[in-house]
Parts: structure tokens; C-alpha cells; sequence
């Protein structure tokens, strides 16, 4: 098993087994570096800032008015900060952490993740995003996986994360990052790009993130697929819950944003 640390973060909460900003962990893994801990922080900022502005930019790109697109980045900032602010509050509380309970609040979490994500795609905010920005922009975005699994890869090797959820197990998701950004180029470098080779990419993508949300699930105390010195409990604790609330969902939200992206003509100017 791996060791239980006792450094001081910003992890922390009744559910890491001591006071918000100590060490321990139940599962057995220790809460990480403050390096580390400001990694997730610093990609789910920047991620909510990008969507800020590209609800802006998608806005104006479709016609609607400055002001109509200042209300929209506000509501969509509020949103954000809404949601980051609850979700931390239930970390930092240990409620995500009550595993006993049936069923268990991190699997109703996700359950809002999935939703979330697909309402988001479907609403008029997605609609504006898929008819108002660039394909390339769309697919550029994803590129955010690659930093991310580096974090991730950070995580398992400081014993706050298990191996399976990172590239040295059972996670490729980097291989979405690599290549968004090596067809984010293609497609502004070369606008026609067959549709069929972003289709390709992207359910590719979809694949990948599909894998590691199955690995994530299977690797909770629910099941402890790969064993009890194995088991996925840190995205109940802050920081770390800003991966499936912030980067999961910007990452499933943005696929389906570009499969609706993928259905529109072709001209770029038919918002």
C-alpha cells in the first residue's frame, strides 16, 4: 500500500480524515504538493476562462449583440463559479467522501457530470459555440488533456492518485491532447480537412475519455477492481475534484459540441 503522507496542502476537508489544509488520507494516499494541487487549479482556471470568452466570441460571431453577448459570458461565469464553488464546498466537507452511503454522492456527481455536459451541448450556449467558433478552435481546445495528464501522471507518482488512472497504467487520454493540437493546426492551416478525419478524431476522443471514466468508476471503494491499495478517492477531496467537475466536463461537453459543430455547412460564415 502506499504510504500515507503528512504535509500540509490545500487538500483537505472531514473527508481526508483530519482538519481542511492537513495530510491524511483513508484511502492510504497522500494529498500531494502544493505544486501539484495548483496544477488542477491552474488548468480548471484557465479552462473556465476560455469558455468565458468563447461564449463571448460565439455570441458576437452569430450576430447577437455586444450587450447579448456580455450577459451570456456573465451567466456562463456565474454558472461556472457557482458550480466550482459548490462542488469544493462538498469536498472540503467530506459529504463526496461517504462512500457507505447508497447511493454514494460521488456517483451522483457524476451522474450530474454526464447530464451536465449533454445539456450544455444541447442548449443554446453549445449551439452558439458550434455554429460561432472555428472548427479549429474546437478541437484546438481539447489539447488541455495533454497538460492535464502530465498533473495526472504527477499525482500517481506523489501516491495521491492510483497507477491505473495514469499513462504509466491503463489511461491514453493523453494521445486526445497530443492530437488535438496537431489537428487544430491541420484544419486552420488547411481548411479542407475532410469532416470524416475530425469524426474520426473525435470519437476517438470520446473513446479515450470513455476508457478512463470506466477505469475512474471501477477503481472507487464500490468496487475495487484493482484491488483495495488501488482505489480512487481522491477526486472526492479539493482540489482534485476539479478534475471530473471542470475537466471531465469540459472534455465531454466539448466533443459532443464538436460532433454538433460537424453537422453544420460547411462555409464558416453560415452562423
Amino acid at each position: 500500500m502506499i504510504a500515507t503522507t503528512g504535509s500540509i496542502g490545500l487538500a483537505g476537508g472531514i473527508g481526508s480524515g483530519g482538519a481542511p489544509g492537513m495530510t491524511t488520507s483513508s484511502a492510504g494516499f497522500g494529498v500531494g504538493s502544493v505544486g501539484l494541487q495548483l496544477g488542477f487549479v491552474a488548468i480548471a482556471a484557465v479552462l473556465i476562462i476560455v469558455t468565458v470568452w468563447a461564449a463571448g466570441a460565439a455570441s458576437r460571431a452569430c450576430g447577437d449583440s455586444p450587450a447579448t453577448a456580455g450577459r451570456r459570458q456573465r451567466r456562463v461565469a456565474m454558472v461556472a463559479l457557482a458550480w466550482v464553488a459548490a462542488v469544493s464546498t462538498l469536498a472540503w466537507t467530506g459529504v463526496l467522501a461517504q462512500w457507505s452511503m447508497r447511493p454514494p454522492p460521488m456517483i451522483l456527481l457524476f451522474v450530474a457530470i454526464v447530464a451536465g455536459g449533454w445539456w450544455i451541448a444541447r442548449s443554446e450556449l453549445g449551439d452558439r459555440l458550434a455554429r460561432g467558433l472555428p472548427l479549429a478552435l474546437l478541437v484546438g481546445v481539447q489539447s488541455f488533456r495533454m497538460p492535464l495528464e502530465l498533473v495526472m501522471h504527477r499525482a500517481y507518482t506523489e501516491g495521491v492518485m492510483p497507477e491505473q488512472m495514469s499513462y504509466s497504467g491503463s489511461n491514453f487520454d493523453i494521445v486526445t491532447g497530443a492530437t488535438a493540437l496537431l489537428l487544430a493546426a491541420a484544419i486552420w492551416r488547411f481548411a479542407a480537412v475532410p469532416r470524416v478525419v475530425v469524426l474520426a478524431w473525435n470519437l476517438l476522443g470520446l473513446a479515450l475519455l470513455v476508457n478512463i471514466l470506466v477505469i475512474a468508476m471501477r477503481s472507487t471503494p464500490m468496487f475495487e477492481a484493482y484491488g483495495p491499495d488501488h482505489v480512487n478517492t481522491f477526486v472526492t477531496r479539493a482540489p482534485y475534484v476539479l478534475l471530473p467537475t471542470v475537466m471531465v466536463l469540459a472534455a465531454w461537453a466539448g466533443h459532443l459540441v464538436v460532433l454538433r459543430a460537424l453537422r453544420r455547412p460547411p462555409d464558416p460564415a453560415a452562423c
